[in-house]
């Protein structure tokens, strides 16, 4: 990886600026799009069919560029679109993971970039730095991509598609973000923190556009975020597996015990509402909101043919609900409906498979309709199907183990260095009790739920948000919580916790692009 100065971008981008017509002050001279700088492409699809597009690459959206490996976009477009010069929807796929670097891909045919090209939208993929990310300056060897870099490298990359909306094809007032996992939360971040001030002085300094950084959706798969307090998450939930199946050591118990004491606090400072009665949602019948969304979710899997096994905590019975007629006996009950169904692609729910060696056998659960979940039974089922994290999951550098996370990863510093990110675990490390103000300030800015309320930033209108059913790299309150707040703020929110998902990301993307359809009209 190389490092490039000022001069040496803008020396690189020397066919680009060539072509700006219109006069522009500062870096934004740097950054116009050239229309002409692309090549004709062809994907063909999982169907076979072939969709020809042109692909316009390598486009650095900063002229202060730290690391030339990532800090690039490229850009998609249908040659229908560029023929017809409709202002489609462009989707921003990131392919961040674990919180490290990811580079500008390709479109792929196997996920939602290359569906999204199908379905004729321009698609945008920025390379983003992550922790893993170095460069050698004056010899020394320096990681670039820190908290919060890598969502500013996204940013910037939106603030681009916004400065150059009336060159480039597609409309940047539809841009629509999509990520899986760490990637999940910079999809999240994107869309709750557009034009935040608070990120304003690191992208001056970075030589970003100064144009918006708002967009128009948000699809986030299993987004690990509000790291702050998803140890405490993760041990509130999964406690009644820590005799068992989890099988913690004396010590792991007492950590655990001291995480999942905190939650409650937190869980109720939040206070959340049931989006349809709007009752308080505390510690005391949290449960039973995050159930609905289990029924839900075993509902739809039996209204598509799935058979649910008998003994991993689903209730069932065979005869209509009381009160309902014919036409409502088939729908699930929850907060909200996760519709359209059934799908058509190979994102249809699957029964769960087999236990690891030596569980007993799975029977088929019989009878119609989902009416309950013995969560225990079922949190314990999940723990089955791989293997939950030890305590603290996310912050346990120095707890019990000297191994750093990737979240210890994310919030170190440009020499290497990792970092605990709570206060729980720093304590725990090295008996300080407060995070130094740098840090807490980065923490802060990679939590979407910080910005819901925030007045000073504008969200994103449409938020499409996916967990798994025995997903376990986070606890399911996080993205339930997210989902919350954000249906409490007033946005528009398709949120389901989908029947036998592990962690994962763009499946089922029938129900995915029939969502946008639906916003974009």
């Amino acid at each position: 990886m190389k490092s490039k100065t000022l001069s040496c971008v803008l020396g690189a981008m020397a066919v680009v600026t060539a072509a700006a017509s219109t006069p522009v002050s500062g870096n934004d001279v740097a950054l116009k799009f050239n229309p002409a700088n692309s090549t004709t492409r062809e994907l063909v699809m999982p169907d076979g069919k072939t969709v020809q597009y042109r692909a316009y690459e390598h486009i650095y959206y900063v002229t202060n560029v730290e690391d030339s490996v990532y800090q690039y976009l490229n850009f998609y477009v249908p040659e229908s679109v560029l023929a017809s010069g409709a202002e489609v929807p462009i989707l921003l796929r990131t392919y961040v993971g674990g919180y490290m670097a990811a580079r500008a891909a390709e479109p792929s045919p196997t996920d939602a970039s290359g569906r999204a090209l199908a379905e004729g939208y321009a698609v945008c993929i920025p390379g983003s730095r992550g922790s893993n990310s170095t460069v050698e300056s004056a010899g020394q060897k320096v990681f670039t991509g820190r908290a919060p870099n890598g969502l500013l490298d996204l940013k910037a990359a939106v603030r681009y598609l916004h400065l150059n909306d009336e060159a480039m094809p597609g409309s940047a007032e539809r841009i629509i973000t999509d990520g899986t996992s760490a990637g999940g939360a910079m999809s999240a971040l994107l869309g709750a923190t557009g034009n935040s001030p608070l990120y304003e002085p690191y992208l001056k300094a970075m030589g970003a556009a100064e144009a918006r950084d708002d967009v128009f959706a948000a699809v986030c798969y299993c987004p690990i975020t509000d790291l702050e307090h998803a140890d405490m998450a993760y041990e509130w939930l999964y406690a009644c597996t820590n005799s068992g199946v989890r099988k913690l050591s004396d010590e792991q118990k007492a950590v655990s015990e001291e995480l999942a004491s905190a939650y409650p606090a937190y869980l109720n400072s939040l206070q959340l509402k049931r989006p349809d009665d709007g009752s308080l949602l505390t510690a005391d019948n949290y449960l039973d909101y995050l159930k609905s969304f289990i029924i839900q979710s075993a509902q739809r899997a039996k209204n598509e043919g799935c058979d649910l096994p008998a003994n991993i905590g689903i209730v069932m019975n065979s005869k209509q609900r009381p009160g309902e007629g014919p036409q409502q006996a088939d729908r699930p009950r929850g907060p909200r409906d996760d519709r359209p169904r059934p799908p058509k692609d190979n994102g249809r729910q699957t029964p769960p498979p087999p236990g690891p060696q030596g569980a007993p056998a799975f029977q088929q659960e019989t009878g119609e309709f989902v009416l309950d979940v013995d969560l225990p039974v079922y949190l314990n089922y999940v723990a089955t199907t791989q293997a939950l994290k030890t305590p603290p999951a996310f912050d346990g550098q120095g707890v019990l183990t000297d191994k750093a996370t990737p979240e210890n990863s994310l919030f170190g510093d440009s020499h290497g260095t990792t970092a605990n990110f709570t206060a729980y675990s720093l304590n725990k490390a090295t008996g300080e009790t407060e995070l130094d103000k740098s840090l807490q300030e980065r923490v802060y800015l990679m939590n979407p739920m910080n910005f819901i309320t925030d007045d000073a930033c504008r969200k994103a209108q449409h938020w499409y948000i996916r967990h798994g059913a025995r997903d376990r790299d986070t606890s399911f309150p996080v993205p339930v919580n997210l989902a919350t707040k954000l249906m409490n703020a007033g946005y528009d929110v398709n949120f389901a916790l989908p029947w036998n998902r592990p962690h994962s990301g763009d499946y089922n993307l029938d129900d995915l692009f029939t969502w946008i359809k639906t916003i974009i009209d």
